[in-house]
């Protein structure tokens, strides 16, 4: 099971928000280089950062910092927040980043997620932000009128091979993951899940490890790491079964 510290840029800096809420951040440090090198340095297999301006805008906003933190640590990065086009996946494969996280337009153009597997196969990564079950997007600001579930069958049959299950209403909220949701959508779906949202301890990584049989094969952690609440090193222990 992979660990993934969260690393959230925002006007430059790495935030958090609360609920997906753009008028509940917290500003947790001034350069993400600093933080992808510190999370490397604790141990991190992988880090999943998202581009919080490019998800407003529609496009990617923040690819100089990205390519910052691509030289700056030795391990593998998937990036999501407003990749909505075959040229705008390509840009971003060409920074050094291993995974693209398309998410709106997953909804709204399946037809390029499944052109995008062709091209570049499990590169490709869904997310899928759900609130009670119905899938946002545009920076979680709009209902997608579709399930979670429903979204997940789809991406599955495109050629999607993991996607990222975020409940936003656990978001930045350390309540805990939603190990039920996600456990049921990888089943469902038959498709590789990392968890998301709501991680506040290490409780959670056991119980996040518990649905490896599901097809649970990872989960991120955001704020708890960087309030304390968990300890990364620990989790990433936990993780391997050490």
């Amino acid at each position: 099971m992979i660990i993934f510290p969260a690393i959230d840029i925002r006007g430059g800096k790495c935030v958090r928000l609360t609920e997906g809420r753009f008028d509940q951040e917290t500003v947790f440090a001034d350069n993400p280089v600093d933080m992808a090198e510190k999370w490397a340095a604790q141990g991190a297999e992988f880090l999943h950062v998202v581009d919080l301006d490019g998800a407003l805008a529609g496009k990617s906003v923040n690819l100089d910092i990205v390519k910052d933190i691509v030289k700056s640590v030795n391990i593998p990065i998937q990036l999501g927040g407003g990749i909505r086009t075959l040229e705008n996946i390509e840009e971003v494969l060409q920074t050094g980043v291993n995974r693209v996280i398309v998410g709106s337009v997953a909804v709204r153009k399946p037809e390029l997620v499944e052109q995008a597997c062709r091209l570049h196969g499990a590169k490709i990564v869904v997310g899928i932000d759900a609130r009670e079950g119905q899938v946002a997007v545009d920076g979680w600001g709009v209902s997608g009128g579709i399930q979670a579930e429903e979204l997940a069958k789809k991406m599955a049959d495109v050629g999607v091979e993991r996607i990222i299950y975020t409940d936003i209403s656990r978001d930045g909220t350390l309540a805990g993951v939603n190990i039920a949701a996600t456990g049921t959508l990888a089943r469902t779906a038959g498709i590789k899940v990392i968890a998301s949202g709501g991680v506040s301890c290490l409780d959670d990584i056991y119980a996040v490890k518990a649905a490896a049989n599901d097809g649970v094969e990872g989960v991120i952690v955001g704020k708890a790491i960087y309030t304390g609440s968990l300890n990364l090193t620990e989790a990433i222990m936990v993780a391997r079964g050490e």
